[in-house]
């Protein structure tokens, strides 16, 4: 164990991984993803007792995810000293500011999308919201997570069926939306 707090130590297994892949998403750097969910964890582990228990999934993505942006944001206003680090930065700037401003929205946008997509899906149905996160997002192989639901990988099929087309019927719309420019 790692905590004494058996709960505590079944929530770090079960999503230690997807916290390390959200913070390294979102920051672009592997040593500070490394941090950021190291962070995230203390964080849960302080408050624990006082969280509501069926959020604690949501909590830690948001969690992470926002110290992963507050990470990046405080590494672009640092100050590059060195003179390839100078360099990188007037190759960024020589981009259209318009260009990159529209791009930024749009991946801000796909990305709240998709935020959405999987809370309204964990909502609806956690099998589905579980099959579709590990199978999709965490690309851990279908047999693997077939054993690890306690199902055959038939059955897995069919969850990520019906999942598959219940976020198509209810957001294919907003989807195609964005993905128009």
């Amino acid at each position: 164990m790692l905590t004494g707090n058996h709960e505590f130590d079944e929530i770090y297994n079960k999503y230690k991984n997807l916290i390390l892949k959200v913070a390294y998403k979102y920051s672009g750097d592997y040593n500070a993803a490394e941090d950021i969910a190291q962070n995230t964890f203390l964080q849960l582990y302080i408050h624990y007792h006082n969280m509501e228990k069926k959020n604690i999934s949501s909590w830690l993505y948001t969690t992470a995810k926002n110290d992963a942006l507050n990470y990046k944001r405080k590494i672009v206003r640092e100050v590059y000293e060195n003179e390839d680090d100078t360099v990188s930065i007037l190759e960024q700037v020589r981009e259209s500011t318009e260009d990159e401003y529209m791009k930024e929205v749009l991946e801000t946008d796909r990305k709240e999308l998709h935020e959405f997509i999987f809370l309204a899906l964990m909502e609806k149905n956690q099998r589905w919201y579980e099959a579709i996160m590990l199978a999709c997002y965490m690309k851990i192989p279908q047999a693997e997570i077939a054993e690890k639901m306690g199902i055959s990988v038939e059955v897995l099929h069919s969850i990520l069926h019906r999942a598959r087309e219940w976020i198509k019927k209810n957001f294919e719309v907003e989807y195609k939306e964005l993905n128009r420019f």
